[in-house]
């Protein structure tokens, strides 16, 4: 029979476990946590042209020939996250049975947390809601998330955001989405950018927050036409400032994803896309 040391060590071995567990998660090569902000359908000189978007430039890596996959929005978004377009040809309804970054992170013990503007909550899988749009949100498509409510938990409305900064709890992957106002998908890139600026300049600027930590500034698509060329920055501590003409696409995002945690790939495009540059420091 245990005496009450006894009980009061195995409490105190527990409570251990478990806090060793929670930080169980493995650094990344590059970075601890990283941070995507996308904004919608601009042409790329034309964001270049906002001041906050040429700071961040300026202030990290800017890729100057990175290119989305398609037209409209959303497959470009599941592209992002799933490492194919997976039959997404237009922004519809669709509910994917298929691999995603979300399962490679998990299985790594890597956290992760969509903060989108205006999310109803409680798994909500309808076209829209005021100002967010489901096909701005790539991870409620994917059928593994959207029918298990301990992982569609992981999909909150953005106001969490602030509070899980200042609280210390921000996941390692970030996926956040404005809504259609601040995306520029109703307002324009203007607009947008002065959004970005009120909304992320203090995060950036804070040393201690940006500690380990990347934010990656990207666009789901151009405004039409051409090769789909789109403004794309990274912007940390880690990085070295520079502008790089390497041939880019959003596949190169996700695998930057994959190679700095040592996830396995999706076995698509991601595998075989051009890597991101050396941009590190």
């Amino acid at each position: 029979m245990l005496n009450k040391i006894g009980l009061l060590t195995i409490a105190l071995s527990t409570v251990l476990t478990v806090t060793v567990s929670a930080k169980a998660a493995p650094a990344g090569k590059y970075f601890d946590r990283a941070i995507f902000v996308l904004f919608e359908n601009t042409n790329y000189a034309d964001a270049w042209k906002q001041p906050f978007f040429k700071q961040l430039s300026d202030k990290g890596a800017h890729f100057s020939n990175l290119v989305a996959l398609t037209h409209p929005s959303q497959g470009n978004y599941i592209a992002l996250t799933s490492g194919s377009l997976n039959g997404v040809s237009g922004n519809g309804k669709y509910d994917l049975n298929v691999d995603n970054i979300a399962d490679l992170l998990d299985a790594r013990g890597i956290t992760w947390k969509v903060y989108a503007e205006g999310f109803p909550g409680n798994c909500f899988t309808g076209t829209s809601s005021g100002g967010y749009a489901r096909k701005h949100n790539p991870f409620i498509s994917y059928v593994n998330i959207q029918r298990n409510p301990g992982r569609c938990a992981n999909i909150v409305d953005a106001s969490q955001f602030d509070q899980d900064a200042a609280n210390g709890t921000l996941p390692h992957y970030v996926f956040y989405v404005p809504n259609n106002k601040n995306s520029g998908h109703d307002t324009g890139v203007a607009y947008a950018a002065k959004w970005y600026e009120q909304k992320f300049s203090n995060y950036v600027n804070d040393s201690q927050f940006m500690k380990n930590t990347i934010l990656i500034s990207t666009f789901d698509e151009n405004g039409g036409g051409g090769k789909n060329q789109i403004y794309t920055s990274i912007v940390g501590p880690a990085v070295k400032p520079g502008s790089y003409n390497n041939a880019l696409t959003l596949y190169s995002l996700l695998q930057l994803i994959e190679q700095n945690w040592s996830l396995a790939d999706l076995g698509k495009e991601d595998a075989k896309a051009n890597p991101v540059p050396d941009i590190w420091q």
